[in-house]
């Protein structure tokens, strides 16, 4: 298959797109905003020493990284880099929370490991302007097709699952992509059938098999503050009685909401790959059943490793109106979190008791799921 016009930059190509890049005064000026202490001409001299957009990645990917997650958090726990092997390649199935920082923070723990990166399945909403496509494809970034008809649709998510399986197989390149089109909303990681469907696409005889031999593993991300947690709410409330419709620079307003806005305490964490608990899934029932299956095994998995922060187990007491989880937080984390959502509800076109139910719901919903895993 054709794989041009969604496939990232290779080794021979980088140097000549970031030559480019750096002659962007959008680019330029973004790069003095997250790194004050290191130059475009620092970066264009140190460019010759690279030979692979991985060396790239490691040196300067890592420096801006560092200072977003230094300037918007409050400290970051990596666990469980020692679930994977070095020398094979996973699919990685992530929450999804965040548009960029998702996927950016499993890089970084690479990074810290010395382990090689992903490649990064990623919806066209962020490749919006020729800015954002060659940094996309210079960070290893595979273009999501949305929309269209229900034609082009299907051939795109042909295209796309034969790349993810060509990355893993025969490139040995790790792929991480989202459990789900779009972010979470709601607060309910949940994994789409649809997803599984599509990266087995051509192997309906032998589907439990497929999903075994690409090795796919969970990565959960966890946020004390979701940084667009009011705008996910009132689209929520929106949606309730119109159709939303996103405005122009929105998807881009929220990558800047997503790197700046602050999160307080992050964790990541990378599950057990799940080609043992696929084993359990039955043979003789119809594929639809098998995938529903493996998405309630993924899940699960997602659910346990979920990190609760106080702010999950306050917002699950105020939404439902009682005490069960006080002995998880104190009064002082208590009122900060209840004024933090009362400045994050009010908004001009929501009412500020549905935004508040919204934003609730953002963070006690992880809770359900992970008492509900506990019990299945």
């Amino acid at each position: 298959m054709d794989f041009e016009d969604i496939r990232p930059y290779t080794d021979s190509e980088f140097k000549e797109a970031y030559r480019k890049l750096l002659d962007d005064r959008r680019f330029a000026d973004a790069f003095k905003l997250c790194l004050p202490n290191y130059t475009i001409d620092n970066f264009r001299k140190d460019l010759d020493k690279f030979n692979t957009i991985e060396e790239v990645q490691v040196d300067f990917d890592k420096r801006w990284l560092d200072a977003f997650i230094s300037q918007s958090s409050k400290g970051l726990v990596l666990s469980g880099i020692e679930n994977i092997e070095q020398s094979k390649s996973y699919l990685f199935i992530g929450n999804h929370r965040d548009i960029t920082f998702d996927p950016a923070l499993l890089q970084y723990y690479f990074f810290v490991e010395n382990r090689k990166t992903s490649r990064i399945a990623m919806g066209d909403n962020l490749f919006t302007t020729p800015l954002l496509v060659e940094v996309a494809k210079l960070n290893k970034m595979i273009k999501v097709k949305r929309g269209g008809t229900l034609r082009e649709k299907l051939e795109n998510s042909k295209v796309l699952a034969a790349y993810i399986q060509q990355s893993l197989f025969e490139d040995k390149e790790s792929v991480w992509i989202a459990q789900r089109d779009g972010r979470t909303k709601d607060g309910n990681d949940q994994t789409k059938q649809g997803l599984l469907k599509m990266i087995s696409m051509g192997h309906n005889k032998d589907l439990i098999n497929i999903l075994k031999k690409m090795n796919i593993t969970p990565v959960v991300v966890s946020y004390e503050y979701e940084p667009c947690d009011w705008l996910k709410a009132r689209e929520v409330a929106i949606s309730e009685h119109q159709i939303y419709h996103k405005q122009p620079g929105e998807d881009f307003n929220s990558i800047k909401q997503g790197l700046f806005g602050q999160k307080g305490r992050i964790a990541l964490t990378i599950s057990k790959p799940l080609d043992k608990e696929f084993d359990t899934i039955p043979s003789n029932v119809p594929n639809n059943d098998k995938l529903h299956l493996a998405c309630q095994i993924i899940d699960k998995q997602i659910y346990n490793n979920y990190t609760l922060f106080p702010n999950n187990y306050i917002a699950h007491d105020i939404l439902n109106k009682n005490e069960d989880y006080k002995d998880y937080y104190n009064q002082e984390e208590k009122t900060k979190f209840e004024q933090y959502l009362e400045m994050k509800s009010q908004v001009a076109d929501v009412t500020m008791e549905k935004m508040r139910e919204n934003i609730l719901k953002i963070y006690a919903t992880p809770v359900d799921n992970h008492e509900k895993s506990n019990k299945d």
